[in-house]
Order: C-alpha cells, then sequence, then structure tokens
C-alpha cells in the first residue's frame, strides 16, 4: 500500500483519489477550499456506489472513503511518498504550490503533474528535485479510463519513472510514453479540435448539438468536442489553449472567445451544471 497525495480536490483530483482508493492505496487529498473536499467525498460515493450500474466492478464505497484522509494544509503530506497535483493550469499557482510541496515534503517523495499542457521541464524547475518530477496525464472520468499520458522531463530519473509506472500499474493503468512538450499528444489535438469547434458555435456555423452530431454519427466519436468540453470544463479547455498559445507563439492556438466569454459566465459544463448544455448541477 503506498501513501499517495493528491493535491486538488476538483474533478481531476478527485478522480484520482477515488481510483488510488479503489486499488488500496492510502490517499491524502488536499485542497485549500474545504467545501470542494465535502463535495469530493460526495462524489466519491456516489461514484463508489453506481460503478456496478455503470458496467463497472462492484466497489465498497465504506472502504473507499476511509482509505481517504482530507484537509486543507500542505501539512498532510509530509510523509507521503508520491504527491499527485491537479490544480488548475495556472503557471503562477503552480509555482507557489511547488514550491511549498519542495519544502513540506521528505527529498525522496516523487512529485507527479497531472497537468493538460504544461512541460514537465518547467514544473521540475520549480523544485529542488527535478530528477523526481514526472508527468502524467490522466483521462476523465480516471477511474473508467484504462491509459494515460506518461511523460518525463529532462531531469528525470529512471528511478522516478519505474516508481510512477509501478503506481498506474497497480491501478490498471497502461502508461503510454511520450516526449516532454506542451500538450504532449492529447491535448496538443484535443485542445484544437474543442477550440475550433467552439470557433464554429460562436460563428454561428452550427450550434453545440448539430457539431458534436457529425462527429458522433460521421465519425463514430461517442462523444462530440464539445460534450468532451462540458465533461474535462470549458475553463480547464480554455486555461489549456492558452498555454498552448503562450508556449508556441503560434496563432492556430488563438483562444476563441466564446470559451472566453463562458468562462467568465460560470459556464464551465458538467461541473458547474451548464456549459455547452445544460445538467442536472450535483450541488
Amino acid at each position: 500500500m503506498t501513501n499517495v497525495g493528491v493535491v486538488g480536490a476538483g474533478v481531476m483530483g478527485t478522480g484520482v483519489a477515488q481510483d488510488l482508493a479503489q486499488h488500496g492505496h492510502s490517499v491524502v487529498l488536499v485542497d485549500n477550499d474545504p467545501d470542494a473536499l465535502d463535495a469530493a467525498l460526495a462524489r466519491i460515493e456516489l461514484e463508489c456506489r453506481m460503478s456496478r450500474m455503470l458496467g463497472g466492478p462492484q466497489v465498497d464505497a465504506e472502504a473507499v472513503l476511509a482509505s481517504i484522509t482530507t484537509g486543507t494544509s500542505l501539512e498532510l503530506l509530509a510523509e507521503t511518498e508520491v504527491v499527485i497535483e491537479n490544480i488548475t493550469e495556472n503557471w503562477d499557482l503552480k509555482s507557489a504550490l511547488y514550491a511549498q510541496l519542495d519544502v513540506v515534503c521528505k527529498a525522496d517523495t516523487v512529485f507527479v503533474a497531472n497537468t493538460s499542457a504544461i512541460p514537465i521541464t518547467k514544473i521540475a524547475a520549480l523544485t529542488s528535485r527535478p530528477d523526481k518530477v514526472m508527468g502524467v496525464h490522466f483521462m476523465n472520468p480516471v477511474p473508467m479510463k484504462a491509459a494515460c499520458e506518461f511523460i518525463p522531463g529532462y531531469h528525470t530519473s529512471e528511478q522516478t519513472k519505474d516508481v510512477v509506472r509501478a503506481l498506474l500499474d497497480s491501478v490498471g493503468k497502461k502508461s503510454i510514453p511520450v516526449n516532454d512538450a506542451p500538450g504532449f499528444v492529447s491535448n496538443r489535438v484535443l485542445m484544437l479540435t474543442v477550440n475550433e469547434a467552439a470557433f464554429l458555435v460562436h460563428e454561428g456555423v452550427a450550434d453545440a448539438k448539430t457539431v458534436d452530431e457529425v462527429f458522433r454519427s460521421c465519425f463514430g466519436h461517442p462523444m462530440g468536442p464539445l460534450e468532451t468540453a462540458d465533461l474535462i470544463g470549458v475553463d480547464t479547455i480554455l486555461y489549456s489553449v492558452e498555454v498552448l498559445y503562450e508556449q508556441f507563439n503560434d496563432s492556430k492556438y488563438r483562444p476563441c472567445p466564446l470559451l472566453k466569454k463562458m468562462t467568465d459566465a460560470g459556464l464551465h459544463g458538467r461541473k458547474s451544471g451548464k456549459g455547452f448544455y445544460v445538467y442536472q448541477s450535483m450541488g
């Protein structure tokens, strides 16, 4: 059993914590918002109880919740072996967090950045342990996905790769190795696709439902790009596209104004109850 820290109780952090706890790991989930932690535990309990109905395994919700400790202080991560960071795709926030983690955590603790687009080498440079920083891009919803991108930075050691690969193996995740670059493979393609789909709605070429129907019916995609945006979070999409735009200095990554407007309006997708589509809010 590995003692794993998870920082950030948003959609991704909650999914990562659930997946780890379901597979027997002891998890410390930290977020600076107590309400977010309460919501995370409620979502995990619901997801566990619904797992069998959704085609997943039978999950003991009480055992999973018993394996998760929550709190608002990073000091809770002092004894963890691995810390998985899942906070907002914002460089200033990440810079401040990694500086704190570097002080709080043991010298041999491995840091895993679950980032959408920021290069791992850049994140590792924020710490005094760049050899112990690794990128893993988990897919949403985490407990349901069988693979993830496995991204070493320039300084990542073989030992760190082995530790992270073993952790991923323990939760049944296939590690797909890709080189370190903004957006990696999945989001360099996906974010551009979602951004362009948003432009179609913004320009009045088609509404969201029509755009997604083309991808489902013509290409056999289970979800269209704008349904996917709502699942990931419209705000997360925007932040990721902005990172790509900044990193590549290429106008093809210019964020769609509609994504900015929706983010400002709080239309973040499933997690807020409304995005390109309307959902029943999870509260």
